[in-house]
């Protein structure tokens, strides 16, 4: 072959390769035009060319979520903000949230959760599609009425705990609440999920304890930090450090229970031994069970179904408590009518589900709080097949956040809605759209363990209250809000408490 024919063949081949790379780029083109025109009516901030709204949230975490709480009340019924190329879709009418939850199909949580797999692996929070059906049939068994019992009587003992810690607080002009709250919800999910104690509230230099404070905190901060996104930066930080070191710590004391408890299981087995344990009661041995010797769950499957349900309880469920007494200690006037109506309706006798399902003025207080300083005020859900909202389109690669602090502050449902007002959630109260109020989310991936993160709040705040009057020291017109995986006040929760005298107090 002559020289001029190579360089006939060469000049076809750039051509051919050419014109396929411009084809894929008008491709890609096409396919971000029709992206783009299908977010075109929907408002959003003033932007830069791609870097969008990144520089309007790379701030402190206060001022960021104070700007998405003001554009929500500024742009409408939703409103869109750009992160580099990337659309956060943000819905906050009931309307808009409820054929997103109610759906089958959108399920998939933010990509935002995979900060998380580390920590947490392929369990129940992080797990998508398939996988995610298959652990939330298995594992829904483990929360039926006879083990919340058993749960119950652990929250009773480990909130009799809190109130002894408390005390050293009687006399001060100021404590905030939500180390004591953690600690507290640490104990009881541990004991629930792992059948053993770590002891939070009195030792506070337990390695386990300190290296999940660490791995939540270092997360929560990730979430709304933009540069902390990109793994190889985040391993460069200290952060990034004391995350990896924090995370061999939990991981390793979980491997621990697991294969004491594990070796404790087939040892049982081989003798024949098939009367229940108290020890068995615990979500581990139920996941042990479950497991039918690695078929169905491996060691890995148990070990990040116990990290979920420790990072996903105990964070949430101090968070809602300390939120609550902050609430009552502004209105002290209910945190009479709950001791009155638990005087009346339990008095001496033992606390049980039945008796703590009748106490209505404490549900209609909790559940106010939930509405006023939502626990989880942002949840994220990942698009992957088209869906209309108010009308709009939702393109495939598009990010919904539900902002659950706008959504129960909407008037058509909660007239006054900065008023804390616990009469909107008695049991004759007018009633209102099912999805206007989502404190656990809403649909088929509403928080599994709701049931029991409420008799935890219920038996906590009952223990607190019998013993203590709680007064807020902050106004809310001090509130600091910061949405972090769970709503924060830049403070703290600060709080005053003085004893009870009254002869009904034990």
């Amino acid at each position: 072959m002559s020289p001029g024919m190579l360089v006939i063949g060469g000049s076809w081949l750039t051509l051919i390769l050419s014109m396929c790379l411009m084809t894929i780029i008008l491709l890609l083109l096409v396919r971000r035009g029709k992206f783009l025109y299908a977010l075109r009516k929907v408002p959003y901030p003033p932007a830069i060319p791609i870097i969008g709204n990144a520089y309007q949230l790379c701030c402190d975490p206060e001022e960021s979520f104070r700007r998405m709480i003001k554009w929500g009340r500024e742009l409408g019924d939703m409103y869109l903000v750009w992160v580099g190329m990337r659309p956060f879709i943000f819905i906050y009418k009931a309307e808009a949230i409820q054929p997103l939850l109610s759906s089958s199909i959108h399920i998939d949580k933010s990509l935002e959760y995979d900060y998380l797999q580390p920590w947490l692996g392929g369990g129940l929070l992080t797990s998508n599609g398939e996988k995610w059906h298959f652990r939330r049939k298995l594992l829904t068994p483990t929360f039926h009425s006879g083990l919340l019992e058993v749960y119950l009587k652990t929250a009773i003992r480990e909130a009799e705990i809190l109130v002894s810690c408390m005390r050293k607080e009687v006399g001060k002009p100021l404590f905030d609440m939500v180390p004591y709250a953690k600690r507290a919800a640490l104990d009881i999910i541990c004991h629930s999920s792992m059948g053993c104690n770590v002891n939070a509230q009195t030792n506070l230099q337990n390695e386990y304890v300190q290296a999940v404070n660490i791995l939540a905190s270092i997360l929560q901060r990730r979430f709304l930090n933009i540069w902390m996104s990109f793994d190889p930066i985040f391993k460069l930080t200290s952060w990034g450090k004391q995350h990896d070191h924090s995370l061999r710590v939990v991981h390793t004391f979980v491997n621990k229970i697991i294969m004491q408890r594990k070796a404790e299981w087939n040892s049982k087995k081989s003798e024949n031994v098939n009367e229940r344990s108290p020890k068995r009661q615990a979500l581990l041995d139920l996941l042990l069970e479950m497991s039918q010797d690695g078929k169905v769950l491996t060691d890995e499957d148990i070990r990040d179904e116990v990290h979920t349900f420790m990072f996903a309880g105990h964070d949430t469920t101090a968070t809602s408590v300390s939120w609550i007494l902050y609430a009552l200690g502004r209105h002290p006037q209910y945190q009479e009518k709950i001791l009155e109506q638990y005087e009346k309706i339990v008095g001496k006798k033992e606390l049980t589900l039945d008796l703590l399902n009748k106490l209505t003025w404490l549900e209609a207080c909790i559940k106010e709080s939930w509405r006023v300083y939502p626990v989880t005020p942002l949840l994220g859900r990942q698009i992957y097949r088209p869906i209309a909202i108010l009308g709009h389109d939702i393109p495939i690669g598009s990010t919904v956040i539900i902002n659950t602090f706008l959504l129960h502050r909407d008037p058509r449902y909660f007239p006054d809605p900065e008023v804390y007002r616990p009469e909107r959630f008695l049991p004759d109260a007018p009633k209102f759209p099912s999805y206007a109020f989502i404190p656990f989310s809403a649909g088929s991936r509403n928080c599994i363990g709701w049931k029991y993160a409420t008799i935890i709040v219920k038996v906590m705040l009952l223990n607190i209250l019998k013993n203590f009057r709680v007064e807020s020291v902050d106004t809310e017109d001090k509130l600091r809000f910061i949405s972090e995986l769970v709503l924060i006040n830049a403070n703290g929760l600060r709080l005053k408490i003085t004893p009870r005298t009254e002869a009904t107090v034990t």
